[in-house]
């Protein structure tokens, strides 16, 4: 569903960020999109403040869990808990984060599909861009 394009990103800061993300469930064409929202979630956080520091110069906005997010704060950017945003707490020693409608909806909702689109209004959840 998504295909994340920055060339440039290791070689420099690109100022443009955008996502294929396909419009159709069956289809073969992708659109590109802005991405303005980032769910991020490692374990191995090597390299995760410079990539995120990058997102957030391009005004996407952070969605994360746990120690993720701990280490994004500690950097001085602003980041939305997955626990704030779907209301529904971490459980089981952490393993269960992000299997809520909020995150998959936002994940899986198709762009352009009017159905989708009225779904997720009502339901409060929002296109997530890049994971």
């Amino acid at each position: 569903l998504l295909r994340f394009c920055c060339s440039s990103f290791v070689h420099q800061f690109s100022l443009s960020i955008m996502a294929h993300i396909l419009t159709a469930v069956e289809g073969a064409t992708a659109d590109v999109v802005p991405i303005t929202r980032a769910l991020i979630s490692v374990s191995d956080k090597t390299g995760i403040v410079e990539f995120c520091t990058f997102l957030a110069s391009q005004n996407v906005h952070l969605l994360s869990t746990g120690g993720t997010a701990a280490k994004l704060r500690e950097a001085g950017l602003t980041v939305q808990d997955v626990a704030d945003y779907t209301q529904a707490p971490e459980c089981l020693d952490g393993r269960v984060k992000t299997l809520h409608p909020k995150v998959h909806g936002g994940l899986l909702g198709v762009r352009g599909n009017p159905t989708h689109e009225a779904q997720m209004t009502e339901q409060g959840i929002k296109p997530i861009d890049l994971t």
